[in-house]
């Protein structure tokens, strides 16, 4: 067995990517263990030897959760996303919603129109607008994003 050394930069990168395993000293199986080549802190690589030890090697759902210190669902998560869309799908998905979700383009049209009726409107005013008459509740940062989105849309 040889000694691992850390690697700083190949840790912050991981990180940055949303790829850095939490727990790599949980990864007891040997090919992680034995070589550099295989690297705990990776969870892309950890996963997709995961899913290879079950698919290609055929080792049981809870022998495999065991050798990467992972739980049975995990295995099972992982496997169903590589079947579903491959080694990519193994990737961490980044948290939170993928778009705008609070202010649609109805809402959007509404603070155009109350621009349009008054330029000097400020997102805070806008903010106390959209909680009396639509029960929405939204910062003004969130305000000020859309509009730029909407104008952006149109100048393209």
């Amino acid at each position: 067995m040889t000694a691992r050394k850390p690697n700083n930069l190949k840790a912050e990168i991981l990180h940055q990517y949303g790829c850095l395993n939490p727990k790599p000293d949980a990864v007891q199986d040997e090919l992680f263990l034995s070589t550099d080549f295989f690297d705990p802190r990776d969870l892309l690589q950890v996963k997709y030897e995961m899913v290879r030890h079950v698919l290609v090697q055929e080792q049981p759902i809870v022998q495999t959760a065991l050798s990467f210190g992972v739980s049975r669902p995990t295995v099972y998560q992982a496997l169903n996303s590589y079947k579903q869309g491959g080694i990519a799908a193994l990737l961490p998905q980044r948290p939170g919603p993928r778009r705008a979700h609070k202010l649609g383009e109805e809402l959007v049209n509404v603070l155009i129109g109350l621009l349009t009726d008054n330029p000097y409107l400020r997102s805070a005013e806008m903010v106390s607008i959209l909680e009396e008459r639509f029960n929405v509740s939204v910062h003004p940062s969130t305000i000020k994003r859309a509009l730029l989105r909407h104008q952006e849309k149109k100048t393209q």
